[in-house]
Formats: C-alpha cells, sequence, structure tokens
C-alpha cells in the first residue's frame, strides 16, 4: 500500500524532471544539427552559469515543498497561503534582480569559466537570452512546491507538458525555419517557461482556495519568511555550492579541449536525464515522509522510506542498464563528430556501474529531509562536492578525460557514507525517545 502511494505520487515528478531537461535536450538536438558542433559547445558552455541560477531555485523551493508538506500533514491550512504568497514575493524579486545581473554581464561571466575563443560569441547570445526566462522559473517553482507538498503531483507535470509541446515547436520554427540560429533556441526555451508559469498559476488558483491571495499588507509575514529560510536556505546554499562546483569542474574540462568539452557536456545532457527519475523519486519519499511526520505518523514515515528503498534498486538498476545499452546512440543524435561520441561513450562505461548507489544517496536524503534535517542534508551535500573537485584535479593523471565521471562515483560513495550514518544516529534517536 505504501508503495503504491509513492509511486503514485512520484510518477509525475519523474515524468515532470524528464520533460524539463527535454527543454536543454531540444535546444542542444536541433542545433547541433542545424547549425553545428561548435554551436553546440557553445550552448554547452553555458549549463553551468544557467544551473547556477536554476538550482537555487529548484533547491530553496525543494526546502519549501517540505515545508508544505508538513503543515499540510498537520492541516495549517492558513499558514499554506502564507508561505506561497511570502515566498512568491521575496524569490521573485531576488531573481528578477539576479536575472537583469547575469543579462547584463553574461559574457564577462563566460570569460571568467574560460569559455573557448571559438564558442564565447555564440555562447553569450545563448546565455543573455536564457537568463531572461529565471523570474518565470522562481514562479513556477514556488507554486510547483505548494501543489506538490498538498499531494498534487499531475498538475506540474501537465505545464510542464505544455512548456516542452512549446519549446519544441519554437526551436523548429526559429531555428530549423527561420535560421535564428542559438538565439532562436534561447528564445523558445523562454518563451516555454512564461507558458508553464502561466498555466500553473493559473490552476493553482482555480482549483485550491488555500492557494489564492490578494497582494498587500497580508501577502508577506515575516515569520512565515523565517519558517520558509529554515527549510529552504539549507538545500538552496547546497544547490548554488554545487552550482560554483560545476563552475570550477566547468572551467577544469574546458582545459581538455573543445571536442571533450562537446562530447562531456552533451554526456552529461544525457545523464541529467537518466538521473531523473532517481532525483525525482527521492523528492517524493521526502515529500511523502514530510506529510506523515506532519501528521505524527513516524512509524508509516519510516515504512515509506523503506518501500522507497526497494523502488529505488529497481530504478537504479534499470537505468544503469539503459545508459550502457543507449548511451552511445543517445550522443550520436546531437551532431557530434564520431571522435566526440567515442568520447561520451567512454564517459557512460565509467560512471554507470555506479548508478545504485546514487539511488541510494538519494533515498536517504529524501527520508532526512523529510523529517526535516534539510540543514545536514545541504552539508553532506556540499561536502561531497568538494571530494568531487578534489577528486577531478588530483587524478587527472592517472584517469584522464574521464577523470569528471570517476570523480563524480567516488563523491557519490562518500556522500551515501555520511547519509546512512545519520540516518542511523536519527533512527536511534527516535527509538530512545529523545526526539
Amino acid at each position: 500500500r505504501l508503495a503504491y502511494i509513492l509511486v503514485k505520487f512520484s510518477l509525475p515528478l519523474m515524468l515532470s524532471g524528464i520533460l524539463q531537461q527535454l527543454y536543454n535536450w531540444a535546444d542542444a538536438f536541433i542545433v547541433g544539427n542545424v547549425v553545428g558542433e561548435l554551436a553546440l559547445a557553445a550552448v554547452g558552455s553555458t549549463t553551468s552559469m544557467v544551473n547556477f541560477y536554476v538550482l537555487a531555485i529548484t533547491g530553496f523551493t525543494l526546502g519549501l515543498s517540505i515545508l508544505f508538506a508538513q503543515k499540510f500533514g498537520a492541516r495549517e491550512l492558513e499558514d499554506i497561503r502564507r508561505i506561497l504568497s511570502t515566498f512568491l514575493w521575496v524569490l521573485g524579486g531576488i531573481f528578477l534582480i539576479l536575472s537583469v545581473l547575469g543579462v547584463c554581464f553574461a559574457e564577462e561571466l563566460l570569460r571568467l569559466l574560460h569559455t573557448t575563443r571559438e564558442a564565447l560569441p555564440l555562447a553569450a547570445d545563448y546565455l543573455g537570452i536564457v537568463l531572461a526566462g529565471v523570474p518565470f522559473l522562481a514562479v513556477y517553482n514556488v507554486y510547483s512546491a505548494a501543489l506538490r507538498g498538498i499531494g498534487n503531483s499531475r498538475a506540474p507535470f501537465y505545464a510542464v507538458l505544455l512548456s516542452s509541446v512549446v519549446n519544441v515547436a519554437l526551436d523548429v520554427l526559429f531555428v530549423a525555419v527561420w535560421g535564428w540560429g542559438v538565439a532562436g533556441a534561447a528564445i523558445a526555451t523562454v518563451i516555454a517557461q512564461a507558458a508553464m508559469t502561466v498555466f500553473l498559476t493559473g490552476y493553482g488558483i482555480i482549483k485550491y482556495p488555500i492557494l489564492r491571495f490578494r497582494p498587500g499588507r497580508q501577502s508577506f509575514d515575516r515569520t512565515t519568511l523565517a519558517w520558509g529560510c529554515r527549510f529552504g536556505i539549507p538545500p538552496m546554499l547546497q544547490s548554488s555550492v554545487s552550482s560554483v562546483g560545476s563552475l570550477i569542474l566547468q572551467n577544469f574540462m574546458n582545459g581538455f579541449g573543445t571536442q571533450t568539452v562537446a562530447a562531456v557536456t552533451t554526456a552529461y545532457r544525457v545523464d541529467t536525464v537518466i538521473f531523473l527519475p532517481i532525483i525525482n523519486f527521492g523528492s517524493g519519499i521526502a515529500t511523502m515522509v514530510a506529510q506523515k511526520i506532519g501528521a505524527g505518523e513516524r512509524e508509516r514515515a519510516a515504512g515509506m522510506f523503506r518501500a522507497g528503498c526497494g523502488i529505488m534498486i529497481v530504478i537504479s538498476l534499470s537505468l544503469t542498464a539503459l545508459v550502457l545499452l543507449a548511451g552511445e546512440h543517445l550522443i550520436a543524435m546531437f551532431g557530434l563528430t564520431p571522435e566526440s561520441v567515442e568520447i561520451g561513450k567512454n564517459f557512460f562505461f565509467s560512471i554507470a556501474g555506479f548508478y545504485f548507489v546514487y539511488g541510494f544517496c538519494m533515498a536517504v536524503r529524501g527520508y532526512l529531509e523529510g523529517t526535516g534535517d534539510m540543514l545536514f542534508s545541504g552539508a553532506a551535500g556540499i561536502a561531497s562536492l568538494l571530494v568531487r573537485i578534489v577528486c577531478s584535479y588530483g587524478f587527472r593523471d592517472i584517469f584522464g578525460n574521464m577523470v569528471v565521471a570517476y570523480a563524480e562515483a567516488f563523491s557519490w560513495i562518500f556522500l551515501l557514507g555520511i547519509l546512512v550514518w545519520r540516518y542511523w544516529v536519527r533512527r536511534r534517536i527516535e527509538a530512545a525517545g529523545l526526539n
């Protein structure tokens, strides 16, 4: 029964995550095949910078979704409205400012990453346009967190489905038909994000009275701000630090040359989609555990976690088989040269055997975050990133351009160890009645 509830809730999350990544796939696929490998490398060079914004938003709203779920489980419905209205203003305003700064200094930021000279003009065009859509993502993710917290994971999926259709259609029109190049792909992405945001906010307002509010003095509450920050800041910091780490690793990877950059960034683009069932199933565990914790049902929360671990084994092993069998062909779809495809294939064969480790990491982390242990989860993620960076630089002479794959695998092993230790400690405390 618990496994069924978990799968029913998590499946739309997994599908939503896959469709969201298809934005980038559509851009890369069409740009790579229509414009060429240089343009594909340019789009890939912006990934770390775009992720800095996206992961900060999704990290904070991940924490908010846990808070929403706990309040919903406790039936404190008026608090849900205050959380929603407060963080629409706060996150919308903050990321509007950050978006403007990013647009103004896109080329300078890419120079700091040592983006190759050939790719820099195209990368700057793409990044400057894509960052204009960041405020839409902020609003969308706040509403998505609220809907997930109250148990509706379907509406965000429908919003992402709409956005994916719009994005692909406009990519074909702007890039393949009108010849706007990387700028056309970026414009298509921003329009699709706006459509997704309008759909979801409209749905939430019409469907749920607790998700309605009127702008004014009552739409911002300092106490609510403190609650949300306690849940949202740790995962946001972890996501932001991870993004900074990705920038460092992007700079490191750029030293291997344009061909490796194109191959590995494309492999990561595929890998990111492959990971999404694991990541979003972990989010499903976190939300369901949070609802049970809010309702005071700790043993059912533990049962939800155990059911989630069993399902996660199946997911992880299935994805390992998928990437080993089809990874090379997925990379080739993006218009890379045979030499680049071979590099990408080697990347997958280096890392796929560790997917089950990552799956267990996300299951244990989901349980810990569902119980409200956001600070430790964020700190563990940051520590894991540091391990990854150190291993990348330290083992370069051993693994060559595959070092980014092995360094990531080593960081997962480290992360699993400290998360399992934390889970064991918390369960002992709960069993002793000290919590």
